[in-house]
């Protein structure tokens, strides 16, 4: 008996050649889905807002559809067996739910029950309780009106509403960790973590065997909510100290100014640098001497696919003790309170102190990196999922 494909159609509003977290997961996941030798077949469509620019669609082994407008999306809708969004996109969920398709969301962040999608109070920069889940509307306007304005604000709220309508009435809602599915507490849902390629094992570290100062990065965009300030308060803890080391941030963001006015006030520009955004090559060649990477986010995070890259090659990370960092790094590796610089310099100490601290956490890391997020678990959960959705489409 010949088994048809499934066909399944991919909606991500950002796609290469933009770079970030949901962007490379997209990337991974429907190159694993379109090149998977098992069963059940796939078909694979991707759509997206995102101009292609120099980038090759060509030379990849699915569709790609750009900027299709609404007509367009809806024939693609019409043709698939399910439609699987990165993230509760309206328009793209809306068409799911007139056309009866099988729609398989995934919460990649806090969007269904968050206006922010954060679940990060902006007044006061701390984690947000629940204000919309509880039914806290104005304070929820009160919230993003520093940063959108009061009508956008408001805009925000209102769309809020019937994104979470949508959403409960998925067939599926595939949250990126436990604690998404604890937060938005929505129907039919089903963990599937981050999946990874295996880049292999970090070489030694050079910083480690030539008497250079240790090294901690940070990577990532250079945002508030991510906490770079934290990092740098803990460096000048450790430079009131006397201490060697060497703090590198990788990225690029609105905090940079700040950040670079902090380091020249606060006498850190022996110690600490910022490169700027990197990636492929340059990336690796920034992050060949460090010794652990530091995660010091002031929201709660997903997932944090950064972490979990970077304990995939067997290096040690330093996290905020906080949303799915928590859960993503469990034991192998070590956290602090979120915002507690001193705590965060305890950590910078421990390895500073004890260069084994790096030894023995790095394969601790990578062995929980393989066992829990390899590129080809996340594609064989996704593969059955459809296939349970569908029936195999015998």
């Amino acid at each position: 008996m010949t088994t048809n494909p499934i066909r399944v159609l991919m909606y991500a509003h950002g796609f290469a050649p933009l770079v970030g977290g949901v962007e490379t997961y997209v990337m991974n996941l429907a190159q694993g889905l379109a090149t998977r030798d098992a069963a059940p077949r796939l078909e694979v469509t991707l759509a997206t807002q995102t101009p292609a620019g120099n980038f090759d669609d060509g030379a990849l082994p699915f569709r790609v559809v750009r900027r299709p407008g609404m007509w367009t999306l809806a024939g693609l809708v019409r043709r698939a067996d399910v439609v699987h969004l990165a993230g509760p996109a309206f328009l793209p969920m809306l068409l799911a739910l007139l056309l009866r398709r099988k729609m398989v969301v995934e919460q990649h962040g806090y969007q269904a029950v968050c206006p922010n999608g954060l679940m990060l109070h902006q007044p006061t920069m701390t984690v947000c309780p629940g204000h919309f889940q509880a039914g806290h509307y104005l304070e929820c306007v009160r919230c993003n009106t520093a940063e959108v304005g009061t009508a956008r604000s408001l805009r925000l709220l209102l769309l809020t509403f019937p994104r979470l309508w949508m959403c409960r009435r998925a067939a599926v809602n595939a949250p990126i960790s436990a604690h998404v599915q604890e937060r938005t507490q929505l129907p039919r849902a089903r963990v599937i973590y981050y999946g990874i390629p295996d880049g292999g094992m970090a070489a030694a570290l050079p910083a480690t065997m030539n008497g250079a100062a240790p090294c901690f990065a940070y990577v990532g965009r250079l945002v508030s909510e991510k906490g770079p300030v934290v990092l740098l308060h803990a460096a000048k803890r450790l430079h009131n100290e006397g201490r060697a080391f060497r703090v590198r941030f990788i990225g690029d963001g609105p905090e940079r100014a700040r950040l670079e006015k902090l380091i020249r006030e606060s006498g850190l520009a022996g110690e600490v640098t910022i490169t700027g955004f990197l990636g492929g090559n340059d990336l690796a060649a920034a992050l060949e001497d460090v010794n652990a990477v530091v995660m010091p986010s002031l929201c709660e995070e997903t997932a944090g696919l950064a972490a979990i890259e970077q304990m995939m090659r067997g290096r040690l990370v330093i996290v905020s003790d906080i949303g799915g960092l928590t859960e993503v790094v469990g034991e192998a590796g070590l956290k602090f309170a979120p915002g507690d610089a001193d705590e965060l310099a305890g950590c910078l100490r421990r390895v500073l102190d004890d260069p084994g601290v790096v030894a023995s956490f790095g394969p601790q890391a990578r062995r929980r990196a393989l066992h829990k997020f390899h590129l080809q678990t996340m594609v064989d959960e996704h593969a059955q999922l459809y296939r349970n959705l569908t029936g195999g489409r015998a």
